[in-house]
């Protein structure tokens, strides 16, 4: 399978700027880029499935560059509703340096940053040297321009797409790059650096756009959409990344293999078979659970996560750190706790509506307290945790934590 055969087997590609760049991946050599701007310190998992594209044309020959885009995050790419909110200087120089280490680190590709071409273009240049190559109805029919011209859309955002146009052509000249990759949200962007290049230079650059990778209600993943799963694991941890993805839909999990994952057809294949004929075991969610982590984080990273995880679904709650617990029970009800009877904990934090209710789940063997079943309405916690988890029944887990003294 080819290059470009085995990306639109994987659904990765949407649009191409012009039939011969087919030929031209499959051949290999060319100097690509793709970017984002530091709207935030840390990528999320929908550059992740996005930047991967990087690391699959590598394979085959092709050498990446990852643009942050310091100078265009002082802009912002226009949303189809809203203006982005504009982040203070301070903001992008901090998120443009946690951007750039991560990049290194996950991708291993060279980083540019578009502030470093852009800061020394003064306003008479920008219109005579790009403005001038842009016609207005050519940048109207832009389909996220189209869209905002109801709601109103600022000179600072329509400006956007000739400064990304800039970084194309400067990228084209100083390192010879000659194709653009990234999400189809940025078709327009693309496709007005590949006219500027052939407007300036005379010669063709290429693009081409993959389709956004949606969540199960066609959201997008990223953190404007209030979902977003991050790369840093300070803010998403392992455990946080394999519970999302082991709970995969069965409808999209085979998709995610492609998109997200190095295995090949014939490997996505025979696990979309196993995974069919065992529904409840999720092979397929396990194995990209074990992929994306293990490719983002490490194998020892994805072990643990599968560790704490397996953990809460054998109710080795014991075994777990304090640390471990705020991440795995950050959303479950948690309480303070004075050393009292376990039935008047119930009770008096509403996980009993009664004594006499609480009684019947004690009876019932459906309390259980860090991993272990109780029946004694008088058993007192662990005062030597600083967490107990009580679990009622299969699923309600409540946090208890140790009042500090004062």
């Amino acid at each position: 399978m080819t290059l470009f055969e085995d990306l639109k087997w994987r659904g990765l590609i949407k649009d191409i700027t012009s039939p011969e760049l087919e030929k031209k991946l499959n051949e290999g050599g060319m100097t690509f880029y793709i970017g984002t701007d530091p709207t935030a310190d840390s990528m999320h998992i929908g550059h992740y499935s996005s930047f991967l594209i990087s690391k699959r044309l590598a394979k085959y020959g092709h050498h990446p560059l990852l643009l942050i885009g310091g100078a265009t995050g002082r802009i912002g790419d226009p949303r189809p509703t809203t203006e982005r909110e504009m982040k203070t200087i301070e903001e992008i120089e901090k998120n443009t340096e946690g951007l750039t280490k991560q990049a290194e680190s996950i991708f291993g590709f060279e980083v540019v940053n578009n502030w470093d071409w852009s800061k020394d273009v003064n306003f008479i240049d920008f219109l005579r040297d790009y403005g001038k190559f842009f016609n207005i109805n050519y940048m109207l029919d832009k389909d996220i321009i189209r869209r905002r011209l109801d709601t109103g859309i600022t000179y600072t955002e329509f400006s956007y797409m000739i400064m990304q146009a800039m970084d194309f052509l400067h990228l084209f000249e100083e390192k010879n790059c000659t194709l653009q990759v990234a999400g189809s949200d940025q078709w327009g962007n693309i496709t007005a650096g590949v006219d500027l290049i052939r407007k300036k230079t005379g010669k063709e650059a290429y693009g081409f756009t993959m389709p956004l990778i949606l969540d199960k209600d066609g959201k997008k993943f990223g953190k404007s959409e209030g979902n977003a799963l991050w790369l840093d694991k300070n803010k998403t941890s392992s455990y946080e990344l394999y519970q999302y993805l082991i709970n995969t839909d069965d409808e999209l999990v085979i998709d995610y293999l492609k998109k997200l994952t190095f295995l090949t057809k014939e490997e996505i294949e025979k696990i979309e078979k196993k995974h069919k004929e065992n529904l409840e075991k999720r092979i397929a969610q396990q194995e990209l659970a074990k992929q994306v982590i293990t490719d983002l984080r490490g194998e020892e990273e994805y072990l643990h996560a599968k560790e704490v995880s397996e953990c809460l679904f054998t109710v080795k709650i014991s075994s777990l750190t304090d640390q471990e617990i705020e991440t795995v029970f950050k959303d479950m009800p948690t309480f303070s706790y004075e050393e009292k009877p376990l039935i008047d904990l119930l009770v008096n934090n509403k996980i009993a509506s009664s004594k006499r209710e609480a009684r019947e789940f004690l009876q019932n063997n459906a309390i259980n307290v860090n991993g272990e079943c109780v029946t004694d309405e008088n058993f007192l916690l662990d005062n030597t945790r600083t967490y107990n988890i009580i679990r009622r029944g299969k699923k309600k887990y409540f946090v208890f934590k140790k009042k500090l003294e004062k």
